[in-house]
């Protein structure tokens, strides 16, 4: 395979994983071409991706420039879930096809992580860790530290990983609330779990696990308004996207007692996406935050499996096969590809 053959090729734009074993054991088994790249600007995906019939992308974003200066492009797969990283209107338009994995790939990774920050922050495990650590050894460092039983765990939305906290949750004898505009009533009590509004979410939980989506609605969901309500004793959980939360916000509250503490798996400016980082965050300098790197879907078989679906959705779609995880219905007329 050469670059005289446009829309054959198969482009990583960015990904940290190491290698490329897995994608290209399944890209170049069919007999397609594959590039890698560590892209972090669109500027550098149109580059890079010229000659690419089919674009996997991690963290760095396709937008609608990017996609209007692909002209071979019939595919862009996502390594994950969310899909808020590519412009899946322009794509559309352009006749190119969207894919994503299905949240069960890391369903319960995510769940398990978003329970782990949970205790952690509410058993104040990293901050004894680090006291005992410089040599103070007393019960004291955490306090105070509440009975988790009879509390309430309160979480945003209710699709399949968040059930899976829920589930987790309720051995730990919290009363699990539950708000999502998009699931029945009735499906929420079904799984042991009280549904209620946004208002009473915000106000009435002592922990508060954010598993939304990221969207245009979502963005800042919480913000110094959203903060201001909420129990000065509560405690912020953000297994979802790091700009839900409004970092800036989020400081203010912790530093001036707003809410009691925060566990966050992920920041807003997501460090990923940026090619020399510095952890210049001012939430990074606070004893009340646990922060990890964006990790909570990862397990072996996880970073395994999605980056298998991802590869094998561009060449389904690149082969002339239905992709099996479409994020839109792609307008085939509106561009000539080459084959």
């Amino acid at each position: 395979m050469t670059r005289t053959d446009p829309g054959r090729t198969v482009l990583i734009a960015d990904s940290d994983f190491g290698d490329e074993d897995i994608e290209r054991a399944i890209i170049e088994g069919a007999g397609l071409r594959l590039v890698a790249a560590q892209c972090k600007s669109e500027d550098e995906v149109i580059e890079a991706g010229r000659e690419a019939g089919g674009i996997l992308t991690q963290y760095v974003r396709v937008g609608a420039r990017a996609i209007d200066a692909l002209p071979h492009c019939r595919v862009i797969a996502r390594y994950g879930t969310g899909v808020d990283i590519v412009d899946v209107d322009a794509a559309t338009r352009h006749g190119i096809q969207v894919t994503n994995a299905p949240n069960d790939w890391c369903a319960d990774e995510v769940a398990d992580h978003a329970v782990a920050l949970w205790l952690a922050a509410a058993r104040k495990i990293c901050r004894y860790d680090r006291a005992t650590r410089r040599g103070e050894w007393h019960w004291k460092t955490g306090r105070p530290v509440r009975r988790l039983r009879g509390q309430v765990l309160g979480i945003l939305s209710f699709g399949a990983i968040a059930r899976l906290v829920a589930e987790r949750a309720r051995a730990f004898g919290v009363e699990v609330w539950a708000h999502d505009p998009f699931v029945d009533e009735s499906e929420i009590r079904a799984c042991r779990v009280r549904p209620v509004s946004f208002d009473e979410l915000v106000e009435g939980a002592d922990h508060l696990v954010v598993q939304a989506p990221l969207t245009p609605q979502t963005y800042h969901t919480f913000d110094h308004a959203t903060l201001r309500r909420m129990k000065p004793t509560a405690v912020l959980v953000n297994t979802a996207r790091g700009p839900i939360v409004e970092d800036a916000a989020l400081y203010q509250a912790l530093t001036e007692g707003w809410i009691a503490g925060a566990a966050l798996d992920d920041i807003e400016e997501e460090p990923a996406k940026q090619r020399d980082w510095h952890p210049s965050n001012p939430l990074l300098e606070l004893p009340n935050v646990i922060v990890t790197p964006h990790a909570a879907y990862y397990s072996e078989e996880a970073i395994g499996t999605v980056r298998a679906i991802a590869a094998e959705e561009s060449v389904r779609v690149l082969t002339g096969e239905p992709a099996r995880y479409p994020v839109n219905e792609p307008i085939r007329e509106s561009r000539s590809h080459g084959a």
